[in-house]
């Protein structure tokens, strides 16, 4: 049998606190626990690397994580800072949001401790947001330089205005897969000077402008689509039946989980845009962004073929 896998979220913990309710959430987060779903009915792992307070918000996380069986091993604590939130609103059914500033993530340390994750773990994923300030930001980049075998994600995630042209190029410059949606592409293009032309072509020129494995690009509920060295390729749209209240939020972020899981396990491109784009949708019929995945589901993606 092969090695367990490991894939690591990198960056913020939050809680997306809508008008009615508050739940995990952040990309970082929302990824690993999403991709510890798939890989632990074969002994793998999802990990959050990132920082909570020392407060109500960080107890309930840890609480959380412990209902679900997850690891707590990197998750920092900070007594000064409180854990992260995000305000999430919905209007004509797409999530918008106002992420509060100064939080225990934007002080994430990178320690003696995480060099043996980044030394062991099998995929990383990391974006923009959790880089806003520079000590989190130094912490991410002596992650991903030290995780030298890892297969890593570049979600660009653009929110508010959490982001400039240095970041996005670097980001590019150090990942293997870049992610992004058609509601980012013009305004990443405007940034790392791509070409003008319609979106297929921007993601076609960003992909060889950083020599990448591929760019993955997503477009809701038209499915996933990727540039990779095959040429350009389309995930099979998936739907499921929408449950009460649910909401889009994390559906992206479940996306990232299932393509590295598949393309770790051996998946072709389109096999594993196909199971990412399954996967991305289920989230999307639920309420937040981290739903247990039903065991026919991930039966259904046969994952451990």
């Amino acid at each position: 049998m092969a090695k367990p896998l490991t894939i690591v979220g990198l960056g913020e913990a939050v809680f997306d606190v809508f008008p009615d309710k508050e739940v995990l959430g952040g990309t970082s987060l929302n990824v690993a626990v999403q991709a510890h779903q798939l890989l632990c009915p074969m002994g793998g792992h999802g990990v959050l690397y990132s920082r909570i307070g020392n407060d109500d918000l960080g107890e309930r996380l840890q609480k959380e994580f412990r209902v679900r069986d997850l690891p707590l091993d990197f998750i920092q604590i900070d007594i000064n800072k409180p854990t992260g939130q995000v305000l999430v609103s919905i209007k004509d059914e797409a999530p918008s949001y106002e992420i509060v500033v100064d939080t225990a993530w934007d002080h994430l340390e990178f320690t003696e401790h995480e060099i043996e994750l980044a030394g062991k773990c099998n995929a990383v994923s990391f974006g923009t947001m959790s880089q806003r300030h520079p000590v989190a930001r130094q912490s991410t980049q002596k992650f991903l330089s030290t995780a030298e075998h890892a297969l890593k994600i570049f979600d660009v995630n653009l929110r508010m205005n959490l982001f400039n042209a240095e970041i996005l190029e670097e980001g590019c410059r150090v990942a293997d897969l870049v992610k992004l949606n058609d509601e980012e592409i013009d305004t990443v293009a405007g940034l790392l000077k791509l070409r003008e032309g319609d979106s297929q072509k921007q993601v076609e020129e960003l992909h060889t402008k950083f020599e990448l494995d591929a760019v993955v690009f997503t477009r809701g509920r038209r499915g996933t689509a990727a540039c990779t060295t095959d040429g350009w390729l389309e995930g099979e749209v998936a739907s499921f039946p929408v449950a009460e209240n649910a909401d889009s939020v994390g559906a992206g972020d479940a996306c990232t989980a299932a393509l590295l899981t598949a393309r770790l396990l051996g998946k072709d491109w389109q096999e594993a845009l196909n199971i990412a784009n399954r996967h991305g949708a289920y989230v999307a019929s639920q309420s937040g962004a981290t739903p247990l995945l039903p065991e026919e589901l991930w039966k259904s993606y046969q994952l451990d073929c």
